[in-house]
């Protein structure tokens, strides 16, 4: 029973094991996500992680190594900024903020999305047509 969920659990967002049923993250969505959680609060990215997961009831699983990526690449491409603090456990960490080209970036890219998923449903839940 041990090896039949191998490659089906995968790391949750807070570093336990994910349900069976738990998504990677769609390639290309990660970034919208970030920003999206950024939005609500300045955040570290165990905070981010925390606030995926709860957002998305643990059914969205993801790397840290694929966080902290996403976060240095939006940095470089001026959509978050950061500044080191200190969490409640009195530890320094960086706390990401979303800029002014960030907030422009996660409309638009909500936008595109809602738009895509929109389609994507439509096709998926059509029914056949009978001849």
């Amino acid at each position: 029973m041990r090896g039949q969920w191998r490659g089906v659990l995968s790391k949750s967002l807070n570093g336990e094991r994910a349900m069976p049923d738990a998504m990677p993250v769609v390639k290309g969505t990660l970034d919208v996500l970030v920003l999206k959680a950024l939005s609500w609060q300045p955040m570290h990215g165990f905070e981010v992680t925390a606030w995926l997961e709860q957002r998305s009831g643990k059914r969205l699983s993801l790397e840290d190594a694929a966080l902290y990526q996403a976060l240095y690449r939006m940095e470089k491409r001026g959509l978050v900024a950061a500044d080191w603090g200190v969490t409640e456990s009195n530890r320094r960490a960086r706390y990401y903020h979303v800029t002014p080209a960030g907030r422009a970036s996660l409309a638009k890219q909500t936008t595109q999305w809602l738009r895509y998923a929109e389609t994507v449903t439509d096709i998926l839940t059509e029914a056949p047509r009978r001849a």
